[in-house]
């Protein structure tokens, strides 16, 4: 187990790494700030943020860290789907670690079931 919470971390450490730049990049990165945006890329300038607190703080909280990610995550895709936005695959790439930190926040609890059913 402290595998997958390592290969989270470091996964993790590379998206903040390469996609932090590309962030504050893209311009003005408050949502609804320019009227300019789509509603899809409002949501997505609303997601990231909490994408990235997620990633960071699923390094010691890793129940937060993956709900935080795997939550906006999600709302974002329905709204892409609801708005025919072209979801870029490249915001689905978090998930990874969104869902590693998770499998590392509940892995007590899939153990002591795995025992629990042994012991029967």
């Amino acid at each position: 187990m402290k595998t997958i919470k390592w290969i989270a971390r470091i996964f993790a450490l590379c998206i903040l790494v390469f996609t932090l730049p590309f962030y504050f990049g893209y311009g003005n990165p408050l949502p609804f700030a320019n009227p300019d945006y789509s509603l899809w890329e409002n949501v997505a300038l609303s997601m990231m943020p909490l994408v990235f607190i997620g990633l960071v703080l699923g390094w010691k909280y890793p129940k937060a860290g993956g709900a935080l990610i795997v939550i906006p995550m999600v709302i974002g895709f329905i709204v892409g789907l609801l708005t025919d936005a072209n979801f870029s695959i490249n915001l689905l790439v978090p998930i990874i670690p969104g869902i590693l930190y998770l499998v590392d926040g509940y892995k007590n609890y899939l153990i002591n079931d795995r025992v629990k059913r042994n012991r029967e």
